[in-house]
């Protein structure tokens, strides 16, 4: 286990925390969607009530290691100040830490809060380049990453910073180690892993990984027409990856061989575009019609998988069983979504898309855990060293 706020001293100190402030802003400048800064507030308030100078940095959108102002973490800093109810300084200035955001840092006082500008606007921030390291722990005394969505990504704010300081995680950051630990170190058995979307190739490693860690193995989307067709059954013209047929057949194989069940589509919904107002029916998964391609799982498959998952004590979902964002190809993902928020067991949604999915069918009520980070969910699964976790003391 990682070492967090509350194992460290801060009162007094200035603390240097990393958050995730990556959220979407319309074309007026409003945010659209504030759950990322509402996720870090329980971290930045139990650091004021401690009496820490609290320093935060994020970044927003890819400006391209250049200053644009579109960017910009002002209407972040406003909307944080209200749902703290408390002043939130920000300092923007194109080179991130400049004379006045060094000023300002220094000038705190216990409990008083600083958002410096977005850290991407400086090229070395993506490259961990030492001196951009060097200059963001000039600001600080202790290092708190709260930012599990760029966990996966060894960057000067997420990872640099930590070798010139004690390096801790934040609340958010340990609630998603915490899941993700315990369920690939000491899960509730049965153990389910539902993974989905567009390529096989993309989740291979994850698979492989977790042929040793599950009991059972659940497969949609456009990944599992390349399982289908490494059985040799007739996928029509949908999403097939040539070159993953022999690896999804080794797969197959490994899974028979350790006894872990793996569940593919027996019917898909099918049509001959890929369009949401194309014509659809209901076709079986090893025999779908020349020039129609599968857009979703079917009605059987989505009864036999909400079967599966309600009699799991552990579940975690990663990638859609369908093109979820055309409506009429969205009900195998929302059956999944249902049986996760119906499951009684311990279920993780592993973040993107899924995540995305779960909150459209406003199903995340009886979800034990959705992760703020794709990409890192996907990583940290996969068995991967997370630069951003990895840096932090352990206990």
């Amino acid at each position: 286990m990682k070492k967090t706020v509350k194992d460290i001293d801060v009162k007094g100190k200035k603390v240097f925390v990393r958050c995730d402030f990556n959220v979407p802003v319309d074309e007026n400048g409003n945010i659209t969607d504030d759950r990322r800064i509402a996720g870090a507030a329980p971290t930045i308030e139990y650091l004021i009530e401690q009496g820490a100078k609290v320093i935060l940095a994020s970044h927003m959108g890819r400006p391209k290691g250049k200053p644009d102002m579109k960017y910009s973490l002002k209407v972040v800093a406003d909307r944080l100040s209200e749902i703290i109810s408390k002043k939130v300084t920000f300092v923007s200035e194109p080179e991130v830490v400049g004379e006045k955001t060094k000023a300002a840092a220094a000038a705190l006082a216990d409990g008083e809060v600083l958002l410096i500008e977005n850290v991407r606007f400086r090229e070395e921030e993506t490259k961990n380049m030492p001196e951009f390291s060097a200059e963001l722990a000039e600001l600080a005394e202790i290092f708190v990453n709260d930012a599990f969505g760029t966990a996966h990504r060894a960057h000067c704010s997420t990872a640099g910073i930590a070798e010139h300081m004690p390096a801790v995680s934040g609340f958010l950051m340990e609630k998603e180690i915490r899941f993700f630990g315990n369920l690939m170190e000491a899960p509730e058995r049965p153990f389910t892993a539902v993974l989905g979307g567009a390529k096989a190739g993309d989740k291979i490693p994850l698979i492989k990984n977790l042929l040793d860690k599950v009991d059972r193995i659940i497969i949609g989307g456009g990944m599992a027409f390349t399982f289908l067709k490494s059985m040799g059954n007739e996928i029509g013209s949908s999403l097939l990856e040539e070159d993953k047929i022999a690896l999804t057949a080794e797969l197959l194989a490994e899974a028979k061989e350790k006894g872990v069940e793996l569940l593919l589509p027996v019917d898909v919904v099918c049509a001959s575009e890929f369009k949401n107002d194309s014509p659809s029916e209901i076709c079986s998964a090893d025999a779908i019609p020349a020039g129609k391609m599968g857009l979703d799982i079917g009605p059987k498959t989505c009864q036999i998988y909400r079967n599966a998952i309600l009699n799991s004590s552990s579940v975690v979902w990663n990638g859609p069983m369908g093109v979820f964002e055309m409506d009429n190809f969205a009900a195998g993902t929302k059956a999944v979504a249902q049986a996760l928020n119906d499951c009684s067991g311990v279920t993780v949604v592993g973040g993107g898309d899924s995540a995305a999915a779960v909150r459209k069918f406003d199903l995340e009520a009886n979800i034990s855990h959705i992760s703020t980070g794709g990409g890192a969910s996907l990583e940290f699964l996969e068995g991967k060293t997370l630069p951003g976790v990895d840096c932090l003391l352990d206990k």
